[in-house]
């Protein structure tokens, strides 16, 4: 393997650092209309009318469309796995008889230029009727809560895993009850959501798009405006980042096909800042009790888990992520009774999706901060609680109560060395001396976490592999790059498992002409499902070309020798495979790979300090053990540990998407909802281990979420610990942190 686990340089970088890359936003196409939505300005309302007559009178206006002005709009689709939660709860593109969110689309205005639509936009009228609305999931879930859906609960979904609850009869020696706050978060990729759509000849679409599965998108746009989907094309240009939140279809998607097919010419509609902050998907949002049941020595007798999840509106892709939250509840320990309970609520807010995670931050901030609460409870030191209930090797492959079986790995070993990295026994000595003499206050936190990747029962990748008769490889991956390093990463994949040089390795992803099908990016994916199937589809190609040489030759496929890109027998020329599909025809090999899931796991450590005047966090270190399987580029997998660590930091301190009462956004801008930036980064150690995936051609797992999900409860245990305090909600203010120093 002559490329896996070398540092090789992006490729893509040269073309995004000099321009030549283009978004959607960059494309030129003749003719094409920009897009304004009109948005709802309450939260909850009747639609009593929609009027977009004046807007038509705006220089440059081309069309002002409300959903009566546009009769057979379709719905906006979901995913099969969600439907049932969908049903009798349709997600209009345009609203029709309601509005349920500040921001839901009433009308849409087309121009020859944005400023020109947004003028016709907000000359448009739209008479909208308050209702009460519901902005906590709590009030929505109650019993007697007003119902947003006629006939229908507010809880879209409710999902069960487990097999016990809490602590059985009540005799447990030990019982620690939690109350946690996921705060719902603002998705805040680079690029916000994109696409520009063309109608072809004979009904057909070309959609370039930023988004993360294209083949998803082909399907769901084809079956809503009732297409072969061979007549739609879907192109993903270059993307600034996704985070999960453009793996769907959404209401702006419908409506710009539809305005595109109305006018018969393109059009399209970028999403700027203002308008993803204040009116875009949502990610995480989530109420958790919890119940954690020991023995009087730390170990643990039972867990259960109660979700409240805030989906927003409508019920969208972000009903599955309660499900994964409930599902890897146990985290890395050994629990006997688990039952895990997750409701999906509906409320006046923007609809959720999946976030960087996707319910595996959820489910590790809950336990972690349970196992702290335990340790508190005990007098005993948080890491040593740990270490009595980590599963240990021996226990692999291991079935958790809730039904996932992780695969492989040394737990305990990581929760050692990133003890090490801190210097934990020396930062303890410190903060003891600090107690006893006087000083700041200094805190420790840690997280242990074990996550699910790669894949669902449903979920495969489609791979071919292409040899051209000038030697050139083409390799084909259903996979969807938003900034990973795919061409790099990939091509280093078909490079090693061929035996031939990196540069003659060429992928193409990202359009539907040229890659006929595939399931997409997210879930951290990528290597473990996209490059599993690459490497199996250049191991069938060799054995595809052995046979052709052999047939060639009139030889023993037996004797057939294969190495550095070349074919040879005893008594036979040696050909390479270029050669080889000169002489007998192109030489192509598809594969569809579909692997269980892995389990990724590590340990993460942070080391705060408070100011006692101010309630400042100041975050003195962060150190991230984590085993992602065989790495097959360090430089990628390093980049991804350290943004993901930067948006957990984000998470736990400043991030929050702040509803005011009337249901709009008091975080609408960068100004207000506050990311981390360079200056915020604390120092970083990474530390790897290495447990192969026994069921990928090459041992990867995962990668490029783990500190979204070992960072929030590591910092919010740290400030915990420095203010001896049993809890404090993200995010971390100084307003919160100033408050849980003086209740104390």
């Amino acid at each position: 393997m002559r490329y896996v686990g070398e540092r090789v340089s992006r490729r893509e970088d040269a073309d995004l650092l000099t321009g030549r890359a283009q978004t959607v936003a960059d494309l030129d196409l003749p003719g094409v209309l920009e897009l304004a939505v009109v948005r709802s300005t309450v939260a909850h309302g009747r639609v009593r009318s929609v009027d977009v007559t004046a807007a038509l009178s705006i220089p440059g206006v081309a069309g002002a469309w409300s959903a009566a002005d546009l009769p057979g709009l379709p719905l906006t689709p979901v995913p099969g796995a969600v439907r049932e939660a969908l049903t009798g709860r349709g997600y209009p593109a345009l609203a029709t008889d309601r509005v349920r969110y500040v921001g839901q689309p009433v009308a849409v205005v087309a121009a020859d230029s944005r400023a020109h639509a947004e003028d016709g936009a907000a000359a448009v009228t739209a008479l909208l009727d308050p209702l009460p609305a519901l902005l906590d999931a709590r009030d929505a879930a109650a019993p007697g809560a007003p119902r947003l859906w006629s006939g229908r609960s507010n809880v879209a979904h409710e999902h069960v895993s487990g097999d016990g609850d809490g602590d059985g009869d009540g005799t447990a020696p030990v019982v620690v009850e939690g109350r946690f706050r996921q705060p719902r978060l603002l998705a805040t990729s680079l690029e916000g959501r994109a696409l520009l759509v063309r109608p072809d000849a004979q009904d057909g679409l070309t959609v370039w798009v930023s988004h993360q599965a294209p083949h998803r998108l082909r399907g769901s746009l084809a079956e809503a405006f009732a297409l072969e989907p061979d007549r739609v094309r879907v192109i993903v240009p270059a993307t600034g980042g996704a985070f999960g939140t453009k793996s769907q279809v959404f209401p702006e998607h419908v409506i710009a096909v539809a305005v595109a097919r109305e006018l018969g010419r393109p059009v399209r509609w970028v999403e700027d800042r203002r308008e993803a902050m204040s009116a875009g998907i949502r990610g995480r949002g989530q109420w958790q009790s919890t119940r954690l049941a020991a023995d009087g020595d730390g170990r643990l007798l039972s867990y259960e888990l109660t979700v409240l999840a805030d989906v927003g509106a409508y019920p969208h892709t972000g009903t599955q992520v309660p499900m994964t939250t409930a599902s890897m509840a146990p985290g890395p320990y050994r629990i006997p009774r688990v039952s895990a309970t997750a409701r999906c609520v509906l409320t006046n807010q923007p609809p959720t999706t999946p976030y960087r995670g996707a319910g595996r931050p959820e489910a590790t901030y809950a336990i972690e901060r349970s196992m702290d609460l335990l340790a508190r409870r005990l007098g005993l030191d948080p890491a040593e609680v740990r270490r009595r209930n980590l599963l240990q090797p021996d226990d692999l492959p291991h079935e958790t109560a809730t039904g996932r079986t992780y695969d492989s790995g040394n737990y305990g070993k990581a929760l050692d060395r990133v003890l090490a990295e801190i210097d934990y026994a020396g930062v303890r000595a410190e903060q003891a001396r600090r107690r006893e003499q006087g000083g700041v206050p200094l805190g420790i936190g840690l997280a242990v976490y074990v996550e699910r990747t790669g894949a669902t029962p449903f979920s495969f990748e489609y791979a071919a592999v292409e040899v051209c008769p000038d030697g050139t490889i083409i390799a084909r991956t259903g996979s969807q790059a938003t900034g990973q390093g795919h061409l790099t990463a990939f091509a280093q994949v078909v490079a090693s498992a061929l035996d031939v040089e990196l540069d003659r390795v060429h992928v193409v992803q990202g359009d539907t002409g040229q890659v006929p099908e595939g399931f997409g990016t997210f879930g951290s994916r990528s290597m473990q499902v996209g490059g599993g199937s690459l490497w199996r589809a250049s191991e069938a190609l060799v054995a595809a070309g052995r046979r052709r040489y052999a047939g060639l030759y009139e030889l023993a496929e037996d004797l057939v020798h294969y190495e550095g890109g070349t074919l040879s027998a005893p008594g036979a020329d040696t050909v390479t495979l270029g050669e080889l599909a000169a002489r007998t025809g192109p030489l192509v090999v598809e594969e569809r790979f579909a692997p269980p899931p892995a389990f990724p796991y590590g340990a993460h450590a942070a080391v705060v300090e408070i100011d006692p005047q101010l309630g400042t966090v100041t975050v003195r270190q962060i150190a991230a053990v984590d085993d992602y399987g065989r790495v097959v580029n360090p430089l990628l997998v390093q980049g991804q540990a350290y943004g993901s660590i930067v948006q957990g930091l984000g998470q736990a301190l400043t991030e929050e998407d702040v509803t005011l009462p009337d249901g709009s956004c008091a975080t609408a801008s960068l100004l207000d909802y506050l990311l981390p930036t360079a200056a915020d980064v604390p120092p970083i150690r990474l530390a790897e281990l290495e447990t192969a995936n026994p069921h990928q051609p090459f041992g990867a797992k995962g990668a490029g979420e783990a500190g979204c999900i070992g960072v929030p409860p590591a910092v919010v245990s740290a400030v915990c610990d420095a203010l001896d305090v049993d809890h404090v909600d993200m995010p971390l203010t100084p307003e919160a942190v100033w408050r849980a120093m003086h209740a104390r």
